[in-house]
């Protein structure tokens, strides 16, 4: 839970607890948002349902926006945000599988699990599927722990690689969100499906 158990603000078990309500919250969220269907997360893709697309970016731009103001106001230090480190290829690597992955079956690890947990079958196969990479990938890991370490980048910041503030560059998120909801509602339309309703 961020800065508290770092500053003993809460204990560990807490922190479990808290982690538990909070996965139950999101969820919920996804399941609210039809992420149980493979058809509406495939849609993403072929463009007849960006419900994806708008329900993360929404989500990213009130995280990114609570954060900044936040900050501004003291409430907050971001110096204690833990950033995971960039090894570039092994990023690039796992984008194009795990990518592959969703447009195949429909669904990325959270949300198999989403719609696992409301027995969709084709969930459960996705997830065995997962299971068996976390296998081969343990298995076989000497054989590209380069690969996986290669191009290390730190944890850098896009607003301190671009020379942008942090304020600026949420405003340009922003104005990139609203521009993507536009594409959204336009593939939907151009796209638009007989066999297909959004509200599935």
């Amino acid at each position: 839970m961020g800065p508290l158990i770092v500053n003993g603000i809460i204990s560990e078990n807490t922190n479990l607890f808290l982690a538990f309500i909070i996965g139950i919250g999101f969820g919920f969220v996804l399941e609210s948002n039809g992420f149980s269907s493979s058809r509406r997360l495939a849609g993403m893709f072929y463009g007849y349902d960006t419900t994806v697309l708008k329900v993360f970016f929404t989500a990213a731009l009130v995280g990114a926006v609570g954060l900044l103001f936040m900050s501004l106001f003291h409430w907050i230090d971001l110096s204690y945000i833990y950033i995971n480190p960039t090894y570039l290829w092994s990023t690039l690597g796992g984008g194009v599988i795990m990518g592959a992955g969703f447009i195949l079956g429909g669904y990325c690890p959270g949300t198999s699990f989403c719609a696992a947990s409301i027995g969709k079958i084709d969930a459960l196969a996705f997830i065995g599927g997962m299971f068996i990479g976390i296998f081969i990938f343990a298995e076989g890991y000497p054989l590209w722990e380069n690969f996986y370490y290669a191009k290390f980048l730190g944890a850098p910041l896009l607003s301190d690689m671009l020379g942008a503030s942090r304020g600026l560059l949420t405003l340009l998120v922003i104005l990139v969100a609203l521009g993507m909801f536009w594409v959204g509602e336009w593939a939907e339309r151009r796209f638009a499906r007989d066999d297909y309703t959004l509200n599935q």
